[in-house]
């Protein structure tokens, strides 16, 4: 896996991706990498299809590299889920041949929930807007990252 010097030394788009067992979330940002904007979700069923999926909407997008939201707990220490998010990247990674990276994902469901709440978004249309709201979070914050590390 590559670390986030290395896709500041890619150009063009990014693939933003909140790995989900029942949903997966995803955003794009500008050729730029000013904005990242959500695209929608995939739930395709399974690691394994969900790696072929998102090859699918990388090479879509004609993205450079893409980010793989890391869900590591408050303390920094990674769970179960930052394991298999780890292999989900790994498994993306050499799928697509493109540089693919972690970025720490903490609070972005909470800030997710939080802008939902705030814009009365309830029951349903929720389920179908937080992955991809949480993508898109995950994908600005590492444009934000980027960006500083680029200054």
């Amino acid at each position: 896996m590559n670390r986030l010097e290395d896709i500041a030394k890619t150009k063009g788009k990014l693939l933003g991706v909140d790995f989900g067992d029942t949903r997966t979330g995803l955003a794009v940002c500008d050729p730029s990498r000013l904005l990242a904007s959500g695209i929608g979700y995939i739930s395709p069923g399974g690691i394994e299809k969900c790696v072929d999926a998102v090859a699918d909407v990388a090479r879509e997008q004609e993205v450079s590299a893409i980010v793989v939201g890391l869900p590591v707990n408050m303390d920094g220490s990674e769970g179960s889920r930052a394991a298999r998010c780890r292999k989900f990247a790994r498994l993306l990674e050499e799928k697509t041949g493109m540089v693919v990276g972690m970025f720490d994902e903490r609070m972005t469901t909470m800030t997710a929930s939080r802008y939902l709440n705030e814009t009365n978004t309830r029951g349903k249309k929720r389920k179908t807007v937080i992955d991809t709201l949480s993508a898109q979070i995950i994908l600005q914050n590492c444009l934000d990252r980027l960006k500083y590390l680029n200054d």
